[in-house]
């Protein structure tokens, strides 16, 4: 009897090494096999894919169409160009840079005008696949977009009436309590006046148009501006003054790309390179400052139509 129990128990351990060795190598096996998986995922440089590599990896919110959030009260970058019938139709350089970043892609753009705080927003929370508003790469704004390459280099200055223009013969003129110093909520203009106008009554406004309306009628007594967009209300507001240049150390105009979609924010830097190259970008700019000059609408519509003054 004492033998046929040791024989059991030799062949219980016997079985409870075999099976012990069996679990083993497979608990160590699927890491092994995941780690070359993460290791290449980890590994993709979509910045060195060509278009032709990056369109099968490029995904949009809405398959087939290419998204983009903008804010029409900042011409010649956008707004509403009106024909002989008063008809509103979108234009602006960033429209048409949209349109060409759609046709290199090989997808329908889809326009979605807003506030211009509201692009940000939007972006931030993935509803747009990108945003062209007159961005500047602005740090605190990175954490809601990832942003482009250059497209466009322009400027920023400070506005006032034409009556007034003596008394600003440099930025500090206008920091001053008695002063209201207008810019764009949630722009880079607003974080400049903070900047070089801080004892003045700063008042921030949805609208670029509103904001040149109060200067005009003097309610503003100046506001900051970019550049090109103050040179474009000038010529059609003689009473307008681009008074003085801002100092600004940002590169320029960017698109803001979804955070999470690096394979599209490398397909739109090289739709962008493209565009400098082959001179669309400079007949789109061209072209924006000449329609801009004439009959326009500047802000969002209602029910699609502009509405009455």
């Amino acid at each position: 009897m004492k033998k046929l129990i040791a024989m059991l128990l030799a062949l219980v351990m016997v079985l409870s090494l075999a099976a012990c060795g069996s679990s083993e190598p497979a608990a160590t096996e699927a890491p092994a096999a995941d780690a070359p998986a993460a290791t290449e995922a980890a590994a993709v440089d979509y910045s060195t894919m060509t278009i032709d590599e990056l369109k099968p990896l490029v995904k949009t919110i809405n398959e087939g169409k290419l998204t983009m959030v903008t804010s029409p009260d900042f011409a010649p970058y956008e707004f509403y160009a009106l024909d002989e019938a008063g008809t509103p139709s979108l234009a602006g350089f960033d429209i048409a840079l949209g349109q060409y970043i759609a046709d290199f892609l090989g997808l329908e753009l889809e326009v979605i005008p807003m506030d211009f705080d509201g692009t940000i927003t939007e972006l931030g929370m993935g509803n747009a696949d990108i945003g062209m508003a007159g961005y500047s790469p602005d740090p605190e704004r990175e954490k809601a977009m990832s942003f482009s390459i250059v497209y466009y280099a322009g400027g920023q200055s400070f506005v006032c009436h034409q009556d007034n223009k003596d008394a600003f013969t440099a930025l500090t003129d206008a920091n001053k309590a008695e002063y209201q110093i207008g810019a764009q909520i949630g722009s880079i203009q607003a974080g400049l006046a903070q900047d070089n106008t801080p004892d003045a009554d700063i008042v921030e406004l949805s609208k670029v148009t509103d904001i040149i309306a109060e200067v005009i009628a003097g309610k503003l007594d100046g506001a900051f501006i970019e550049t090109v967009v103050a040179e474009t209300y000038a010529k059609n507001y003689p009473e307008l003054c681009v008074v003085l240049p801002v100092p600004y150390d940002a590169e320029g105009s960017v698109v803001g790309v979804n955070k999470d979609n690096a394979a599209l924010l490398a397909a739109v830097n090289l739709a962008i390179q493209s565009a400098l190259d082959d001179g669309s970008m400079s007949t789109f700019v061209a072209d924006a400052n000449e329609l801009s000059t004439g009959e326009k609408y500047e802000g969002l519509l209602t029910d699609g139509a502009v509405p009455e003054a």
